[in-house]
């Protein structure tokens, strides 16, 4: 997944990295490697720290909740540090480079993941390499499937209060089910 996602990167900094005078020609390369790196660790730290509905919600959002997420929020952040600790790039330069480079790379990884053509991404794979192995058995695909059409009771691609309300209300939720014992 790393040397793919790497690629991804590389194919959307050209005009982000590769051609910004900010950037040393020299740097290219080691730059395209710190993003993909914000990346790949946003996801493991999301994966590693519970919050696996997070990176579902990225899975299986809008492409306007990819940039919104918070996972993407976090690989941005963390990108926009580097660029000024490790590269000396300024705050302004620097937010500017990662809010137009990782939320795109992050909007084609998530559907190049949804694409059943596209065999360039998994998102069984990108579960079991986030999260070291502990994937292996399991269909990620299937669960983040029955997340998304099961528990999200409004259609909106989340799943939230709303959702929530949904279940415990309307027609065939669980306070119907409960009134039917009583009947």
């Amino acid at each position: 997944m790393i040397e793919n996602l790497n690629n991804l990167v590389k194919e959307n900094a050209q005009d982000t990295i590769i051609n910004n005078s900010a950037i040393p020609n020299e740097k290219n390369e080691e730059v395209v490697k710190e993003a993909t790196a914000s990346i790949e660790d946003s996801l493991k730290t999301s994966l590693a720290g519970g919050n696996v509905s997070e990176v579902v919600k990225l899975f299986n959002g809008t492409p306007e909740a990819v940039t919104t997420s918070p996972v993407t929020q976090q690989a941005t952040g963390s990108f926009i540090e580097k660029l000024q600790t490790r590269f000396g790039v300024n705050f302004k330069e620097a937010t500017n480079m990662a809010n137009n480079l990782i939320p795109n790379v992050v909007k084609k990884l998530v559907n190049k993941t949804s694409d059943p053509a596209d065999k360039t991404f998994n998102i069984q794979n990108i579960f079991n390499e986030a999260i070291g192995g502990k994937t292996i058995g399991m269909n990620v695909q299937a669960m983040m499937t029955k997340f998304k059409t099961g528990m999200d009771k409004d259609g909106d691609g989340d799943v939230d209060l709303q959702d929530l309300k949904a279940f415990f209300s309307g027609s065939g939720g669980v306070m119907d089910k409960v009134k039917g014992f009583f009947k």
